[in-house]
């Protein structure tokens, strides 16, 4: 009976371990995406002609239904090499992928590339953050709408040229591994402060 108890008190101390684990994990990799998103940015300076531009900042949201995905230009790259090559200007992008191991489960996956070239989503290095996701949903507020919208993209034209949404919530949701067919969901919203694109000849928003 003394071993039972034991048995059992060790059982639920490692299923609360992992459950803490697990809920840190998804915390850690919120509060990377507030960070980097407040640092968010586009830039009207580019190269009057397209054969020219090597650099394109833009600030891309798609709607995938449970599955969003957002690619920006971002001022919060950090070196980790003293007299490295590099800004603080970078691409980020996260997504919903499957796993390289095991294509049944979905991870959310970051892609960064130290330095912005023509392309702002591609190229670089992707991590997984998160494992057995089952939600990654963004919306964006947009200040002359005074309301929340799906999708954000300041390349077209037609939709948000030049200008960034004053903030963008977040919920993500991972598998319960307590109940099957539940999700334990997350989420939180970032202020972002530059709204606009720079334009240091002439701003005017």
């Amino acid at each position: 009976m003394i071993y039972g108890g034991f048995s059992q008190t060790a059982l639920n101390k490692a299923r609360i371990e992992k459950d803490v684990e697990q809920s840190r994990v998804v915390h850690m990799a919120l509060e990377r995406m507030v960070r980097e998103l407040t640092m968010a940015f586009v830039s009207t300076h580019v190269n009057p002609s397209p054969d020219l531009r090597v650099v394109e900042t833009a600030f891309i949201g798609k709607d995938n239904g449970r599955d969003d995905r957002i690619d920006f230009t971002s001022f919060s790259h950090r070196r980790l090499y003293r007299d490295a090559r590099e800004s603080d200007q970078n691409e980020i992008s996260y997504f919903v992928t499957e796993h390289p191991d095991d294509p049944d489960v979905q991870v959310l996956a970051r892609r960064e590339q130290n330095r912005i070239d023509d392309d702002p989503r591609r190229g670089g290095k992707s991590q997984i953050l998160v494992e057995n996701v089952e939600e990654f949903n963004l919306e964006y507020f947009d200040p002359l709408l005074s309301d929340w919208v799906q999708t954000w993209d300041t390349e077209d034209v037609l939709a948000q040229p030049n200008r960034l949404p004053t903030q963008v919530r977040i919920r993500l949701a991972i598998t319960n591994p307590r109940r099957r067919g539940e999700a334990l969901a997350f989420g939180t919203r970032v202020m972002i402060p530059l709204t606009y694109a720079l334009n240091h000849a002439s701003y005017n928003p």
